[in-house]
């Protein structure tokens, strides 16, 4: 499956005393990521929870090999690694001028609004495998 990423300027209030980026903000970078991965292909997360199905992330594995800094411009690169019944798993990382600082493991689960289990939607399983 085809990788997408963006872009993203570090600012300090990403960053920590130490002046590098605060290991917790990755997660929001990576969440961006995934955002526009799907809104690259068409989806709008949001107008699908409007329709009932909701993407919480229930499994996150994360490996930091080198820091950002205030002022960096890191890349976030998001792949679909598979897509269930009822999960998609995705693979990311996140570089710096080709430089890996994070790599990520990322899996959603598909839950309705009473976040019960339910399968992907047809719409988004095609645009996100294409």
């Amino acid at each position: 499956m085809e990788e997408f990423s963006i872009e993203k300027k570090i600012y300090y209030h990403d960053t920590d005393c130490g002046g590098v980026v605060y290991y917790a903000n990755y997660l929001k970078f990576l969440e961006e990521g995934r955002t526009e991965f799907c809104a690259d292909r068409g989806i709008s997360l949001k107008e699908l929870a409007d329709k009932g199905a909701v993407f919480p992330v229930v499994h996150v594995e994360v490996n930091y090999k080198s820091p950002a800094r205030y002022q960096d411009i890191i890349r976030i690169h998001t792949k679909v690694a598979k897509v269930g019944n009822s999960s998609v798993h995705y693979d990311q990382k996140i570089t710096r001028d080709g430089v890996l600082l994070v790599e990520a493991k990322t899996v959603w689960a598909c839950v309705g609004n009473d976040f019960k289990i339910r399968p992907v939607p047809v719409d988004l399983k095609r645009a996100i495998t294409d």
